[in-house]
């Protein structure tokens, strides 16, 4: 009775403290959403995030979306004020984690909201995301030629990258030693019905962590490279060679970091493709047999997260240049970094999920003991028990690039899976010049200076529009 008591306070605690979240259907506000992108209708997507988003107070998601959605429409300036946002509640939390200990721990401590369901936990982000933020944010000021700009960002990646890492390595010790203090023992590849495979996929395991992209350091040697800063450009080659040794590309660029410049009607050209949206995060229920003190074995129903790529993107491998077909070259994979990143936190969400089922099944217990004639060991339905789905939709999946040489000048590019579009104009006029598109569905989205006549305003062009 205790234990059913205990557990209904903290329900009505958690309910209290963060309203409605737990009934917040996140999946589907995104999937609204994303289509209206899909469809070329940026505005539209912005609409629907407004629309979801009616509190003052808005939280980490938002923000990250709102960016990503006016990057997309070629609102430059608007989507970095989105993400500086965004950025500036990433350092706040994550100043208030180094002061108060790691984060999964901070979350069992301080949030009863993840006693009852992780969905309840306020939105910190994940590891993955706080990077890719800052590359996103860089990666809208090299399309407007800012390498300053896009420098102060790369900066931050790295700083970020040093905290996160700092943070793992006192995370994973200290859930450790919690788990055993509990008796939790079990590993994800022990949960019965769990898709295992996904987690242990030869791209997933291949990766060195969950949060570190090898296509970020990259960007930072092409930008100190640009900025005339190649003993700082030689470190950034050589992390995204390390991080992804089997790609030659990485090395070529060291290789020819020391080579002549470019002749003066000339341009190094990178040219950016980012295409799909980051998987989904689903829900899977799986038995989860608690044995209590008394000899009683309990079944919990409990839920984890699995991912869901994203398929509405015809994958491509090349680009046409001036008629000429260019390879692209995949240098970042966001669903491998998401199910790293999984992989990596389903110690501490085994942690948080079993103390859950104890309490469900403690709960059962103490009424099979009360009645045993209508005994039951599987735990009743309880409509919380719901992994947490929340997660950055609408950063694009995969990136791919390649890098030329181009005389300054009008040039004509397209991507083969928006067939009939013409070909998208641009203008090369930069030494070094960054060359920014975005593919969903069959649109192609680009925007930055390159794309816009001399004296026009900051613009997109939507590809494949009627």
């Amino acid at each position: 009775m205790r234990s059913h008591l205990f557990f209904s306070l903290l329900l009505s605690l958690a309910l209290q403290l963060t309203g409605c979240a737990a009934y917040r259907n996140y999946d589907l506000e995104l999937a609204q959403t994303t289509d209206q992108l899909k469809a070329g209708n940026p505005q539209g997507a912005l609409q629907l995030l407004e629309l979801h988003n009616p509190q003052e107070d808005r939280d980490l998601l938002y923000y990250f979306e709102k960016g990503a959605v006016l990057s997309a429409a070629g609102e430059i300036a608007q989507s970095q004020v989105a993400w500086r946002s965004a950025e500036q509640m990433v350092i706040q939390r994550q100043d208030t984690v180094e002061s108060t200990g790691t984060q999964l721990l901070s979350a069992m401590g301080e949030h009863w909201g993840s006693i009852i369901n992780d969905k309840l936990r306020r939105y910190d982000g994940y590891d993955y995301e706080k990077v890719m933020l800052t590359t996103q944010m860089a990666l809208n000021q090299l399309v407007v030629n800012d390498f300053n700009g896009a420098r102060a960002d790369i900066k931050k990646t790295n700083e970020r990258e040093a905290l996160i890492a700092r943070q793992w390595e006192k995370q994973y010790e200290q859930v450790e030693e919690q788990a055993k203090a509990q008796g939790v023992r079990v590993h994800y590849k022990d949960l019965q019905g769990y898709p295992v495979a996904t987690l242990d996929a030869p791209s997933v395991i291949a990766l060195k962590n969950g949060y570190q992209s090898a296509f970020s350091h990259y960007l930072a040697g092409f930008t100190y490279e640009a900025l005339g800063e190649r003993d700082l450009a030689a470190p950034g080659y050589r992390q995204a060679i390390e991080l992804r040794p089997d790609l030659p590309f990485f090395q070529q660029a060291l290789r020819e970091l020391d080579k002549p410049a470019i002749k003066a009607n000339e341009s190094d050209v990178l040219i950016i493709v980012q295409s799909g949206l980051a998987p989904a995060r689903s829900s899977v229920r799986v038995p989860y047999p608690v044995r209590l003190q008394d000899g009683q074995v309990i079944v919990a129903n409990v839920s984890f997260p699995v991912m869901v790529p994203d398929t509405s993107t015809p994958a491509f491998t090349q680009i046409t240049v001036d008629g000429r077909k260019q390879p692209l070259i995949l240098v970042n994979s966001i669903t491998d970094m998401s199910l790293r990143t999984l992989r990596d936190d389903m110690p501490g969400i085994i942690q948080r999920t079993a103390y859950r089922a104890f309490l469900a099944a403690d709960v059962q217990g103490t009424d099979n003991r009360r009645d045993p004639s209508k005994a039951s060991y599987v735990t009743q339905h309880d409509g919380f028990e719901h992994a947490d789905t929340r997660t950055w939709r609408t950063l694009p999946n995969i990136t791919q690039v390649v890098r030329l040489h181009l005389k300054k000048g009008e040039h004509l590019i397209s991507l083969p899976n928006a067939p009939g579009a013409a070909p998208l104009k641009i203008r090369i006029d930069q030494n070094h010049q960054v060359i920014g598109l975005r593919a969903l569905g069959g649109r192609i989205f680009s925007n930055g200076v390159a794309f816009e006549p001399s004296s026009a305003p900051d613009s997109t062009v939507v590809s494949g529009l009627k």
